[in-house]
């Protein structure tokens, strides 16, 4: 009787199940088609959303950077009209170009000639004589006060090379100060504004195409596959691809039919096309699903109905073998539990009070740990069991969730490898100290027997968080937290050793000008915040090229290496002091003062280069800057 009506069922289910597939594959084939149209004109609309925001970047970088470019103009002017002592030549012009921080600034005269310049070579050239030039002429004749002048990027006379120039009328002389930028943001953004690198930034799935066409001259613009090759088949032309705005289906490269859809966006049409063999295999890939699906639902109806016929006796009797089981591999958390019958559930109650009784000696065992107050745990595993008893403190000193402790108490084998891991962490230097994450430490002491392990677990942390502390407060300044000057020598002399042929290095002193003066007028605590305030600064510097030291009082030390040449590390060097000329210190409830440092160097690339001559060295740099000008940094010359 079961047999037979297992069989009528699944002769029912089955009759079913083709028609439902049946009417699946009429539906499934439009529904494909409107979904892929939505798709495209979804990524049509992002793509059109993408050219417009790009487009909108570029016109507010422009005036961002304009606004900006007109402000440095017009310090420059400033500067030049009212420091009539500065001599303007080229050094002095190309140390005020890198204070305003452009890459070009020019003195014109009246008559129109470049008579100062931080480029050497532009002096003495006639504006008049060229086009890009002589637009900045009409400064001189305007009568405004503020007049002044923004070009677009172009080449430049004198070198055909790329740069926007913004001239502003001299105030206190007849005369144009002109500055110079290498338009590099303004180029960036315009190259993220093509077709090729929009389309190539949108993912596309397997055969599908995303491109642009003129919609004046039928020319494709753009390609998410590149520009190579051509564009003739007749998914591609202008008259087709008009009347594709729902969808339909035309031939495309290598004869292939394609589905094509196309939004139209100002004077250029936005096109997706795939595959229809690729349309085709989803759907039947859906029918396919389908058809799974339904599989799955007939087996489980017919495996339920199965099982609504099977006698409890014998599933009860299964069960209680099964569980049993369990609790002879040391599973001793396993409960039975057998309803339905009588006799069963009062076997079922016999076992779990037995199995309660073995584990309850481990639960006192436990409560006796506990009431000592130590940190500590037990644990015993054997061969060929898989139970794992453990006192009830194993996983809060081994730091684990209550799930994971119960995942590895339940096997053996995984508690095993899992304290292997543990030991592959022993802390250096100490015995039998193993790192279990972070910031927990814990003690492990084992014994192996024949049968398998004994293990005692105490708690290491503070032990070993007292001993970092103090080799921190060893080698670390208390108040700025940099390395104490032994240290950094012994680092420095490190990397010296480990530096590679082809790299150099550099050794920077430091001393905080007017240091005393802070001192004198503010205290030592506005002192203290003052030499934070420096430290800081030299903390945020890449710590893959610096490393850094208090000397003494205000005196500090920086070692820059792994460096390419001399250029690189003074690269450092500016993009230090322009970090430390933007780092106010607040002294008082009414007065700031910006860090001003002095700063000497010496450099080497010499592998074998001694620290304590690299430091003298720079000692003797400094010694000169503070002698000098102060508030900058020099380089060693012996």
């Amino acid at each position: 009787m079961q047999k037979t009506f297992i069989k009528y069922t699944f002769l029912i289910i089955s009759t079913a199940i083709l028609l439902i597939l049946l009417i699946n594959f009429l539906f499934t084939l439009h529904a494909l088609e409107v979904s892929q149209l939505k798709t495209f004109e979804a990524k049509s609309e992002q793509v059109v959303h993408t050219l417009e925001n790009n487009h909108i970047e570029l016109s507010e970088l422009n005036q961002s950077l304009d606004e900006d470019y007109l402000t440095r103009a017009r310090a420059a002017a400033y500067v030049i009209d009212h420091h009539q002592e500065v001599s303007m030549n080229v050094s002095e012009m190309q140390y005020l170009a890198n204070l305003l921080n452009v890459d070009e600034l020019h003195v014109i005269n009246a008559k129109g000639y470049i008579v100062s310049a931080s480029v050497e070579k532009y002096i003495g050239i006639d504006m008049s004589k060229h086009k890009q030039t002589r637009e900045f002429l009409s400064l001189l004749e305007s009568d405004e006060e503020n007049a002044y002048l923004i070009q677009e990027p172009q080449p430049n006379a004198a070198d055909n090379k790329l740069m926007q120039y913004v001239g502003v009328a001299r105030k206190a002389t007849k005369g144009i100060v002109q500055v110079g930028f290498e338009p590099t943001r303004q180029l960036e953004v315009q190259s993220r504004n093509t077709y090729d690198y929009i389309f190539s930034k949108f993912p596309t799935d397997d055969g599908e195409e995303i491109f642009a066409v003129d919609c004046k001259t039928g020319v494709v613009l753009g390609h998410s596959d590149g520009m190579e090759g051509t564009f003739t088949e007749k998914a591609y032309r202008l008259d087709v691809l008009l009347e594709c705005e729902k969808g339909a289906y035309h031939t495309g490269k290598n004869g292939k039919k394609m589905y094509v859809t196309s939004t139209k966006y100002n004077d250029i049409l936005i096109c997706t096309a795939l595959p229809r063999d690729i349309l085709y295999k989803r759907l039947w890939k859906n029918l396919v699903n389908t058809l799974l699906y339904l599989l799955f639902i007939e087996a489980a109806v017919i495996l339920l109905l199965n099982y609504l016929i099977k006698r409890n006796v014998v599933d009860g009797i299964h069960k209680i073998i099964e569980n049993l089981t369990c609790i002879t591999n040391g599973n001793l958390d396993t409960m039975i539990s057998v309803k339905g019958n009588q006799e069963f559930q009062m076997l079922s109650d016999g076992i779990n009070k037995m199995v309660k009784s073995i584990v309850n000696i481990s639960d006192r065992i436990s409560v006796i740990i506990e009431m000592s107050g130590i940190p500590l745990a037990a644990f015993e595993y054997d061969s060929g069991i898989n139970h794992v008893f453990a006192t009830s403190g194993l996983g809060k000193l081994l730091d684990l969730s209550s799930q994971k402790s119960e995942e590895l108490y339940s096997n053996s084998d995984l508690f095993d490898r899992y304290i292997r891991d543990i030991t592959r962490n022993a802390v250096e230097g100490e015995e039998n100290i193993f790192q279990i994450n972070n910031s927990k430490y814990i003690r492990l002491h084992m014994s192996k027997s024949p049968d398998g392990y004994l293990g005692v677990i105490t708690d290491a942390t503070k032990y070993i968080e007292e001993k970092q502390k103090l080799r921190y407060e060893n080698i670390h300044d208390h108040l700025t937290g940099l390395y104490k000057f032994p240290h950094f020598k012994q680092v420095a002399a490190e990397l010296l050793t480990k530096m590679p042929a082809d790299k150099i290095c550099a050794i920077v002193m430091f001393d905080l000008d007017s240091f005393k003066s802070i001192n004198d007028t503010f205290g030592h605590d506005a002192g203290d915040r003052y030499l934070k305030g420096f430290s800081s600064v030299m903390n945020s510097m890449p710590a893959t090229h610096f490393i850094t030291a208090r000397r003494s009082g205000d005196e500090f030390c920086m070692m820059i290496y792994d460096c390419k040449d001399k250029k690189e590390i003074e690269c450092f060097l500016d993009s230090f002091y322009d970090v430390l000329s933007k780092t106010p210190v607040v002294l008082s409830d009414t007065d700031s003062k910006t860090i001003s440092a002095s700063g000497g160097y010496a450099w080497t690339a010499d592998s074998g280069a001694d620290v304590a001559e690299l430091l003298s060295s720079a000692d003797k740099a400094l010694y000169k800057v503070k002698q000098n000008t102060k508030g900058c940094y020099v380089e060693y010359n012996a």
